[in-house]
């Protein structure tokens, strides 16, 4: 008699089967915004003075004797300071627009892994640091970046420049 019962309860209740026409909940993938990345360093466009900063100010910050200047095609440009032999000696890069940008590129020069911390007055921070090569000094403010490199060892050298930049171009 019990087997009759639960054969019995057994047919009453309802089976369960997969409905292929209902939807799971969509699941929820977590994805982060892209990273921005620098845009790519400005190369020489032409020659011609360097717009917000004279040659003599590197010759005096750099201890060396600025040859020739050119700058690229951005706006504003980056400047490029060459040694008499040809070989560039310091190069300011300036760049004014989107903060991620602008932190993306001081980034990429003076990576917080491996520079020291850097500030000017006025807010600006960023790193600066020396390699085989020379130094570098990078700072930010809100969306602009100013990127000093050079090939003197001493990142004082490339901070005095980027002072001078940015009183200059009244950043």
């Amino acid at each position: 008699m019990l087997g009759a019962l639960l054969l019995a309860v057994s047919a009453c209740t309802p089976e369960v089967v997969d409905d292929p026409t209902v939807d799971a909940p969509p699941t929820q993938e977590s994805t982060s915004p892209p990273a921005v990345v620098a845009p790519p360093a400005p190369e020489p466009a032409s020659e011609g003075p360097c717009p917000y900063l004279d040659k003599s100010v590197v010759e005096d910050a750099n201890g060396q004797r600025v040859g020739s200047v050119e700058i690229s095609a951005d706006q504003p440009p980056t400047c490029f300071f060459n040694r008499p032999d040809g070989n560039v000696q310091a190069t300011v890069r300036i760049y004014t627009g989107d903060a991620a940008v602008a932190k993306a590129i001081v980034d990429e020069a003076a990576p917080v892994a491996t520079a020291n911390p850097a500030e000017l007055a006025g807010g600006w921070t960023g790193g600066a640091q020396a390699s085989d090569d020379g130094a570098v000094y990078a700072v930010l403010k809100e969306g602009s970046a100013v990127v000093v490199a050079t090939n003197q060892g001493q990142t004082i050298k490339a901070k005095l420049i980027a002072q001078e930049a940015i009183t200059a171009l009244g950043l």
